[in-house]
């Protein structure tokens, strides 16, 4: 490794990748030690931390994992150097062979006959790698690393292929480090969207459905109530909405690109002896829409969004509640503008998020992803396009990151990576600049010279996946949504029966304001009740009982146990106007 003088720092995400890769040497180390006849397959670094994949004739268990860690902490006691060395493949071949490791030999298998094949020895141990690697086995903190879950996994991530066990471990240069990491994780488990969403009535997933998530009624309501915020939104910055059709057929998505560029990912059928596919996203639909009647340059720029419904093959590994499904509404949107208007219509995007975010209180960092090997249009159209979308974030004052070639295959893009409050990070909201469906689609607009010319778009979606959005503030508020976005907001909770017929007026009050409202009716007792009512996170509690029927007032509690006394039901539905129509967050 080389640069600055932060380049030994956790901060540089070059060398904490580096001191986690070692970290993975230094586990499969331990590994063979205990038990030989382990064989390796691959073990990277990750975004936190790393995992090697390994075939046992035995299932791992957290005692398992104890003993690994313990030689761990041996190996970096012994201070071990790491060597770099070649091969030529067929001597690699050879070397691998001998130490009886099947996995390394395919890997070199796949490699170019003249290649040099590089690996790393450390002590007793060698492993196939291209590196980088820190120095010595001592620069890893033994006390500072932990190994966190081992689960299955399929060799090459084929679901054909051999079935794996991968172990996961994290590390840190020093110890309180990682006590802080460990005690971040407990938190998130609190925390976990399917966990909560099961406990508090959201949504399930069912085995007759693997990725195809079921939303529960108080689910279509937090559902709902996000999408008409949506909704409102977006009818403040100009859009039009727009629905298209969930099946098209396989013509347009050739035309379109996605039939060679991401058909692994499309699930498709047959209707009347010709391929259709189930849409996997919404923009060549939204082409159609546009090219449907003519446009002048007096229309654009035009904005059309569209709450589709998308369905793209995951592998039933990479599944994972509603962060990772097959089936979700995607809040797309496609901007259709003049060249000189790209600019203007970039910076108002991000002001549209900005509001959205800050609404629920996230914030963002954004990345700019540049063009893949898999592309289409020519190197100097990506690079016009990709500095167009740095100068008109630069000149907001806003920073960014390169992610290189992680564009979309028919532009450069900008990802807005969520920070929830956890800080943990999310992509959700992305701008993708494309000069080529507009091509490909023969999309005109009538210019100011009464000339005929073609449109530039881009494609935003702001929340992304409502269902990975619906995950993302579930974990981020702990399930305790803002009142305005609950599925109820109010429980009214008599004490005795006599409070009950005083409870459903109420009620009926605040339901004909427009509030979201329920009545524990059960015979239990009133602490029950709200203890009960607390679990389900509703963000206000009345409590009711003669006294209150006598003075015509509600005592108020909140789920965070305050109570705020008793107050007039006036007084009490202005307050909760004021949270609802200011969105508070509290």
């Amino acid at each position: 490794m080389s640069g600055d003088k932060n380049e030994f720092s956790f901060e540089n995400p070059e060398y904490r990748k580096t001191y986690w890769h070692t970290c993975s040497h230094v586990m499969a180390q331990a590994v063979k030690r205990l038990w030989p006849e382990v064989k390796l397959a691959i073990g990277p670094s990750i975004d936190e931390g790393w995992y090697y994949d390994m075939d046992a004739p035995f299932a791992f268990t957290p005692e398992h994992l104890e003993q690994i860690e313990a030689e761990m902490r041996k190996i970096c006691k012994e201070k071990l150097k790491l060597e770099r060395f070649e091969l030529p493949r067929a001597e690699a071949l050879k070397f691998m062979e001998e130490k009886g490791e099947p996995f390394k030999v395919e890997l070199i298998q796949d490699l170019p006959e003249d290649a040099h094949i590089s690996f790393y020895k450390q002590g007793e141990f060698t492993d196939l790698c291209a590196g980088p690697h820190l120095d010595s086995t001592g620069r890893i903190k033994g006390n500072a690393l932990k190994l966190t879950a081992c689960n299955a996994a399929y060799w090459r991530g084929d679901s054909n292929r051999q079935t794996l066990q991968r172990i996961y471990g994290i590390a840190f240069p020093k110890k309180e480090e990682l006590d802080a990491y460990l005690q971040r994780i407990e938190e998130a488990k609190k925390r976990d969207h399917r966990k909560l969403g099961k406990e508090l009535g959201l949504f399930m997933l069912r085995d007759e459905g693997p990725g195809f998530p079921f939303f529960l009624p108080k689910g279509m309501i937090l559902k709902n109530t996000l999408l008409d915020y949506w909704r409102q939104v977006h009818k403040k910055y100009g859009y039009v909405e727009i629905s298209t059709p969930v099946i098209l057929n396989r013509q347009l998505w050739e035309r379109s690109g996605h039939w060679d560029h991401y058909k692994q990912n499309m699930y498709t059928t047959v209707i009347d002896d010709e391929d259709y596919a189930i849409k996997p996203m919404n923009c060549p639909g939204g082409m159609l829409v546009y090219a449907s009647e003519p446009h002048s340059y007096r229309d654009l720029p035009l904005r059309m969004g569209e709450i589709g419904l998308v369905h793209r093959h995951e592998l039933s590994g990479a599944l994972h509640g509603l962060f990772r499904v097959r089936c979700f509404n995607q809040d797309d949107a496609h901007i259709f503008m003049t060249p000189d208007q790209l600019k203007d219509v970039i910076q108002e995007t991000v002001r549209l998020f900005d509001e959205v975010y800050s609404t629920f209180g996230l914030s963002y960092a954004i990345e700019l992803s540049t063009m893949p090997e898999d592309h289409i249009g020519t190197v100097e159209e990506w690079e016009h396009n990709q500095d167009i979308l740095k100068n008109a974030i630069t000149d907001m004052g806003k920073d960014f990151t390169i992610n290189e070639g992680d564009g979309a295959f028919y532009g450069p893009k900008l990802d807005f990576h969520l920070a929830d409050s956890l800080g943990r990070t999310w992509q959700c909201g992305t701008i993708q600049l494309d000069s080529q469906l507009p091509e490909r689609f023969e999309l005109e607009y009538i210019g100011e010279d009464g000339q005929k010319h073609r449109p530039v778009m881009i494609h935003r979606v702001v929340l992304g996946s409502i269902e990975r959005f619906i995950g993302v503030i579930t974990e981020h508020f702990a399930g305790a949504f803002p009142v305005w976005l609950n599925p109820v907001q109010v429980k009214v909770l008599p004490i005795t029966d006599r409070a009950l017929e005083y409870a459903d007026q109420i009620a009926k009050q605040l339901d004909g304001a427009g509030f979201r409202v329920e009545v524990d009716e059960r015979n239990e007792k009133i602490g029950k009740k709200i203890r009960e009512a607390t679990l389900e996170k509703i963000p206000y509690m009345l409590v009711v009982g003669d006294r209150d029927m006598e003075n015509q007032t509600v005592s108020v509690r909140l789920r965070t146990g305050e109570d705020l006394g008793a107050m007039s039901l006036a007084d009490f539905t202005a307050r909760l106007k004021q949270d609802v129509d200011t969105k508070a967050i509290w």
